[in-house]
């Protein structure tokens, strides 16, 4: 463990479950708490022994790795395993480098909180990173993308952002229009077709309730 006060150069990342509030109203907490607990699994099994998973806050992980490149590399992994796995909704993450200073397993400053800003501007199934993140995947042939200055809440000069490619999206999967779940097409519950177009679903149960109300989850133009 990091001394306490201690101020060391990390890449931080957060790693959040973008359909997560779609998915408790639809499935009830229970379900909810399951899926957190494998998406901690998830995050653990992608860090190597000298990154740390800091804490789970809500539906998002912050995770703390020695290297940029145990960053990207460790990242990427959460999102592959999150998609080939049934049951969760799409990811959302940012990574950012530099000085953080410890508070036992915590870690506080700048650094950390513009990695946080950074996951909030992330569509999902996309990772962000800043600068010298971005520099790092692209010397290592990933593919990066340059998307601009973005003015991120609570940061006062705008920020230059990168979508770093987390692989191909898995295929023959689709989202679950109700509960944001990731669902394969061939294990598909129900395929209603509404406004032009066929809807999959996890369950019965979120058939049903697009069925009841089809325009509060997929609204026609």
């Amino acid at each position: 463990m990091t001394a306490r006060g201690a101020e060391v150069d990390s890449t931080f990342g957060f790693v959040d479950l973008a359909g997560f509030t779609a998915l408790t109203d639809a499935h009830g907490d229970r379900e909810a708490l399951a899926l957190i607990d494998r998406f901690e699994a998830a995050a653990n099994s992608a860090l190597t022994a000298d990154d740390q998973l800091v804490k789970t806050i809500g539906d998002a992980v912050m995770l703390r790795f020695d290297t940029i490149m145990n960053a990207i590399t460790g990242t990427a992994a959460i999102f592959e395993r999150c998609s080939t796995e049934a049951g969760f909704p799409v990811l959302r993450a940012g990574l950012h480098h530099g000085p953080a200073v410890a508070r036992g397993h915590d870690w506080f400053g700048a650094t950390v909180n513009l990695s946080a800003r950074v996951a909030a501007a992330a569509r999902g199934g996309q990772l962000l990173a800043t600068a010298q993140v971005a520099q790092t995947a692209s010397q290592a042939g990933i593919t990066v993308t340059a998307l601009g200055l973005y003015r991120l809440r609570n940061v006062f000069a705008p920020v230059e952002l990168f979508d770093v490619s987390v692989g191909a999206p898995v295929t023959g999967t689709v989202i679950d229009p109700v509960c944001r779940m990731q669902v394969r097409i061939a294990a598909a519950a129900g395929t209603p077709r509404h406004g032009g177009i066929d809807w999959w679903f996890c369950s019965l149960d979120c058939a049903a309730a697009f069925a009841a109300a089809p325009d509060r989850y997929a609204p026609t133009p």
